[in-house]
C-alpha cells in the first residue's frame, strides 16, 4: 500500500489550503519557520512513525505488558521507538529555541504526533502523556519543581503520568478519597489508590512523574476541595540525581480490549506510610490545574480516534481496490471476470462513509490545534481570548465526536473486508478494538455532553456559542458565491436553525431550575452539535477544493473532486438525519428519564 498512515496530499490540503498555517510564519514566534520546515518535520515524523512505531503495532497488541515482580514489563520494541521520537524532538516540538524545543505551531505538532497515533497508538501513549504532564508543571509549578522534574521530562529522561481516577468514585472526582498531610519539610504525605492509570510503570525512563488529585485535611467537600500533587516514582535529590524509591506501589495491570500496548495501571499510594507529593500551586485548586492537561489530552484522544479510523479507512480503501469479487447486478455473463469490491456501489458507501467520517473529524482536530496557536500568539488580546473561548466550547466535541463515529468508520472497514475483517489476520479488527475505548478515555461520550450543553454553550453568555454561529454563517455565506455548492449549503444552514432554536429552549430550561429535564439527552445534542460543526468543517473543505477545480489543478481534479463527493455524502446523507434527535430534545422526550429501575 502507497500510504498506511494517512493521506499525506490531504494533510497538505488541510494545512495549507484551508487552515492556512503558512500565516503562522508571520508571527514573531514561529517567524523562524517556513513550509519547507514544516515540510521537513513532517517527513521526519512520517518517517519516524513508520521505521519505530508500526512494525511493533500487532506484537504490542499480542504480547500486551506484564505484571512481573512488582513492575511492568513492555515488548523490547518499545524502547527503542519511543527513544527515536524523543531523539527527533517531538516531545518538545513546542517549546522555545532555548529550550531545545522545536518552538512548532501546536497545529504542526499536531499534525505530526498523528503520524505515531496512526502508526501505534499504544506505543505514541507514553510520550503523549509525559508531554501534558510536563506542560501542567510548566504552567503552574515552583522553580524548585521545574527544575527537579520538569528539566528531566524535558530531556527525556522522566516521563508522566495523570492519576484522577479512583476505584469506588470512577469520573466523579469530587468524591476521591486519596489524601495528602502535610509534613514537617513542605512536602506532603500521600495515602490513597488510583485506577487506570495510563502509563502508570514502565521500564522506558529514569523515572516515572505522577500528577496526583488529593484532598488535604481541611479541605472543604466536592471539587473544590481538590489539590494536585507531584508524586515521583523516584524521589529526587536537590542535586537532580535519584534518591530512595518513593512509597508508590505498581498493585496489578489491567487486561483491555484494545490499547494494549499502553499499560493501565492500579497504583498504590503510601502504604508504606511514607509517599512523598509535593504541592503544586495553591491549595485546593488542583481541579482548575489539571483541567489544562485533561483538555490537552481530550484534543490528543479526539485525534487519536480519528487517525485509528483513517489508518482503518486507508486499509480497506487499498484492499478493496485490490479484492476481486462477483460482478455488477447487470453482469449476467458468470464467465465475465470478478471486478474489484470498489466497484460496487454498496462498499463504495461503506468508503465514502468512512471518507466523511475520518477526513472531517480530522480537519477539526487540526482546526483545534489552530486555536491554540491562536489563543496564545495573535496580536490582539481580545482575539487570543476569541480563539481560547471557542477552543473551550469545542474540546468536547473534538474529543467525543470522533471517538463515536471514528469508530463507526472502524466498524465500516470491517464490513468492507467481509470475513477477513474480523480475522487477527487482517489490522481492521484491531483498530476498532483500540478506538472503542475512545468514547470512554478522558471523559465518557455522556459526560462530555454534559459540560457541552450544561456548561460550555452558556458559558460567558453564549460568547462562544455566537461566535461559532458567526463562523458557520460566515462559510455558508462564501459557499453561496459557489453554485455548485448550494446542494451543500442548504442543510447545514437548516440544521443550524434548528440547532439555535433547540440550544435556546435547553438553555432556558436550565436557567429555570429544570437541570435534570433540561440534560436528560444531552448525548443526543452533542451528536447533533457535532453534525452541524463538521458539516460546518466538510463545507470550508469543500469551499476549497470548488476553488482548486476552479482554477483548473488538472494534477489534484481527482482529489479535489473526491473531497466535493465526500462533502456531499455528510451534508446531504448525515446532516438531515439530525432534525429527529433535535425533534426529540425539542419534545423534551422523557422516555429515558421516566424510566424505572424496576421496569428493567
Amino acid at each position: 500500500m502507497s500510504e498506511t498512515l494517512l493521506s499525506s496530499r490531504n494533510l497538505a490540503f488541510e494545512l495549507y489550503e484551508v487552515l492556512d498555517a503558512e500565516a503562522l510564519t508571520r508571527r514573531e514566534r514561529f517567524a523562524d519557520h517556513s513550509r519547507g520546515t514544516f515540510d521537513a518535520a513532517l517527513d521526519t515524523a512520517r518517517s519516524v512513525a513508520e521505521k519505530y512505531f508500526a512494525p511493533h503495532n500487532r506484537k504490542g497488541d499480542e504480547e500486551e505488558p506484564q505484571y512481573v515482580d512488582g513492575a511492568a514489563q513492555l515488548i523490547p520494541e518499545v524502547k527503542p521507538a519511543v527513544e527515536a521520537f524523543l531523539e527527533a524532538g517531538f516531545h518538545n516540538a513546542t517549546r522555545d529555541f532555548e529550550q531545545g524545543g522545536m518552538q512548532l505551531p501546536t497545529l504542526l505538532s499536531q499534525a505530526c504526533f498523528a503520524h505515531f497515533q496512526a502508526a501505534n497508538v499504544g506505543s505514541a501513549a507514553y510520550p503523549f502523556l509525559t508531554m501534558g504532564a510536563a506542560n501542567l508543571i510548566e504552567s503552574f509549578g515552583s522553580d524548585a519543581q521545574k527544575r527537579r522534574f520538569l528539566q528531566p521530562m524535558i530531556e527525556g529522561r522522566f516521563f508522566g503520568t495523570m492519576a484522577l481516577t479512583e476505584p469506588h468514585a470512577g469520573s466523579s472526582l469530587s468524591d476521591i478519597r486519596t489524601r495528602a498531610e502535610p509534613a514537617d519539610n513542605g512536602s506532603y504525605r500521600i495515602r490513597g489508590n488510583k485506577i487506570f492509570i495510563s502509563g502508570g510503570d514502565h521500564p522506558l525512563g529514569e523515572n516515572i512523574v505522577h500528577m496526583v488529585l488529593a484532598k488535604l485535611p481541611d479541605a472543604p467537600p466536592g471539587v473544590k476541595g481538590i489539590s494536585l500533587f507531584i508524586v515521583p516514582k523516584f524521589l529526587v535529590n536537590e542535586d537532580g540525581s535519584l534518591g530512595a524509591r518513593n512509597d508508590v506501589t505498581l498493585a496489578g495491570l489491567f487486561h483491555k480490549m484494545g490499547y494494549r500496548g499502553t499499560t493501565s495501571t492500579a497504583l498504590n499510594f503510601g502504604d508504606q506510610g511514607h509517599c512523598v507529593g509535593y504541592l503544586v500551586g495553591q491549595p485546593h485548586h488542583g481541579l482548575a490545574y489539571m483541567f489544562q492537561m485533561m483538555n490537552e489530552a481530550r484534543i490528543g484522544v479526539g485525534m487519536g480516534a480519528v487517525m485509528l479510523g483513517y489508518a482503518g479507512y486507508l486499509y480497506a480503501l487499498d484492499y478493496a481496490r485490490q479484492r476481486p469479487q462477483g460482478r455488477l447486478p447487470d453482469g449476467k455473463d458468470a464467465s465475465a471476470p470478478q471486478v474489484a469490491i470498489i466497484q460496487h456501489p454498496d462498499v463504495r458507501r461503506m468508503l465514502l462513509a468512512q471518507k466523511a467520517y475520518v477526513e472531517g473529524a480530522f480537519d477539526l482536530a487540526l482546526y483545534a490545534a489552530r486555536l491554540v496557536d491562536d489563543s496564545q500568539t495573535l496580536a490582539d488580546a481580545d482575539e487570543r481570548r476569541a480563539a481560547g473561548e471557542l477552543l473551550d466550547l469545542l474540546t468536547p466535541v473534538v474529543k467525543s465526536w470522533p471517538s463515536s463515529h471514528c469508530l463507526k468508520a472502524n466498524e465500516l472497514a470491517i464490513q468492507v473486508l467481509g470475513g477477513h475483517g474480523y480475522t487477527r489476520e487482517y489490522p481492521v479488527e484491531q483498530y476498532y478494538r483500540d478506538n472503542r475505548l475512545n468514547p470512554i478515555h478522558e471523559g465518557t461520550h455522556g459526560i462530555q455532553s454534559l459540560d457541552l450543553l450544561g456548561r460550555k454553550v452558556g458559558q460567558n453568555g453564549g460568547a462562544a456559542l455566537k461566535q461559532l454561529t458567526r463562523l458557520i454563517q460566515a462559510t455558508c455565506a462564501e459557499a453561496a458565491g459557489h453554485p455548485a455548492l448550494e446542494p451543500l449549503r442548504a442543510p447545514l444552514e437548516q440544521l443550524l436553525g434548528h440547532l439555535s432554536t433547540v440550544t435556546m429552549a435547553l438553555l432556558g430550561d436550565l436557567l429555570q431550575g429544570e437541570v435534570n429535564r433540561g440534560l436528560a439527552n444531552s448525548a443526543l445534542y452533542l451528536d447533533a452539535f457535532g453534525h452541524a460543526v463538521i458539516g460546518w468543517r466538510w463545507l470550508e473543505q469543500a469551499v476549497r477544493a470548488q476553488r482548486g477545480l476552479d482554477a483548473g489543478q488538472a494534477a489534484d481534479a481527482d482529489f479535489y473532486r473526491g473531497k466535493l463527493q465526500a462533502a456531499r455524502y455528510f451534508l446531504t446523507w448525515e446532516v438531515p438525519a439530525c432534525h429527529h434527535a433535535l425533534s426529540l430534545l425539542e419534545a423534551r422526550d422523557d422516555t429515558c428519564l421516566t424510566m424505572a429501575d424496576a421496569w428493567f
